[in-house]
């Protein structure tokens, strides 16, 4: 799948944009602050129905304004061409593909598959541990439904859970316990396969980029240690009072730990600076590696200035190693240039101000 036009209208400094981008590689460049990643961000909604900055879209309308609207062509592999919208106004989101609103999110995902690599990612390395089963979870939810929906289903039994146990009412805990325990050990399952298999791919990336013998893996250390429900049950039972007292569900897959070591020792203890912005890049790229292995399917690459703080030729062989993909938009500052050779028919845009010109150099 490839976007073949953008449009844009009151989005961020975006006043309206309507740009061609009928190309497997789309360079943005400008100083910051321009408009490249407001695009970027453009697409990951086209293609998500969320942002990567904000969970909160009315941030993201232009000021002075009170709505927005997004739309795009997109072409598949088949050639067949699809025509997504995106509004926001008055605190409603409305998607619609070829004019038919779309009541879940999910017929966007599996339909435009999207990673984008940002300077925000260098906390799934460093950052508290919500960040890492974040990024897992979007990385599984990505080729997996079955796993969406069971991430779904463990939140609403989780909310409904925290919500009786903030009432102090034993026995109304005690209706949920069970479903929590079934679908938390379908999401532990499937932690479980999904960190095997990203560890099949990273270890070997990183060793190869960075040109060093350091073994970095993810260890999952699930919260539940048990592997059948009717003991996870039990357990919820006898720390019942723990979890009334702390006012929430202190145990499960929400509690979940993913750990970047470095043989065993924690990598963020021991790494430097820019091995662990290397790592950060990578874990993205091992991430769609890992989602072509799973799907057969080439994802969009959406990656937003985060080659800066790598030499030269760190950038280069990043760039090299980058996985099959459908299209890929990058941004740089003016007068970058990573690309080998093959990417010299890249169609290119000067950002400034939020316009976008063709760049002819």
């Amino acid at each position: 799948m490839k976007f073949i036009q953008v449009k844009a209208e009151n989005f961020r400094n975006i006043s309206f944009a309507d740009v061609l981008t009928d190309a497997e590689d789309i360079v943005l460049t400008g100083i910051n602050g321009q408009g490249k990643t407001n695009f970027l961000e453009i697409i990951y909604l086209l293609c998500y129905g969320s942002s990567f900055r904000t969970n909160h879209l009315k941030e993201a309308i232009k000021h002075g304004e009170n709505s927005f609207s997004l739309s795009a062509i997109t072409e598949n592999d088949k050639e067949i061409r699809e025509h997504i919208r995106l509004t926001f106004s008055e605190g409603k989101r409305r998607i619609e593909i070829d004019g038919k609103e779309i009541q879940d999110r999910r017929e966007l995902i599996y339909s435009f598959p999207c990673i984008v690599f940002s300077h925000d990612d260098i906390l799934f390395v460093k950052g508290e541990p919500e960040n890492r089963r974040r990024f897992f979870d979007q990385m599984m939810s990505l080729y997996s439904p079955l796993f969406l929906d069971s991430l779904r289903s463990y939140r609403t039994v989780l909310l409904q859970r925290n919500a009786a146990i903030k009432q102090g009412n034993k026995t109304i805990i005690g209706l949920y316990d069970k479903r929590l325990a079934l679908y938390g050990l379908e999401i532990m399952k499937e932690r479980a396969e999904a960190i095997y298999g990203f560890n099949s791919v990273f270890p070997d990336l990183f060793k190869e980029i960075s040109e060093t013998n350091l073994n970095i893996t993810v260890k999952y250390q699930p919260s539940w240690k048990m592997e059948d429900s009717d003991e996870i049950v039990s357990y919820l039972e006898d720390n019942v009072e723990r979890d009334i007292i702390l006012s929430t569900t202190s145990s499960g897959p929400h509690r979940d730990r993913f750990t970047v070591m470095s043989d065993d020792v924690p990598f963020s203890s021991v790494g430097s600076t820019g091995q662990i912005r290397l790592a950060s890049i990578l874990f993205r790229i091992a991430e769609a590696k890992y989602f072509f292995q799973k799907t057969g399917k080439k994802p969009l690459l959406l990656i937003d200035d985060v080659l800066l703080e790598l030499d030269s030729k760190k950038r280069g062989a990043v760039l090299s190693s980058l996985p099959e993909y459908s299209q890929a938009f990058y941004t740089f500052l003016p007068s970058e240039s990573y690309f080998s050779e093959h990417k010299e028919n890249a169609l290119q845009y000067e950002v400034s101000e939020g316009e976008f010109s063709v760049d002819r150099s």
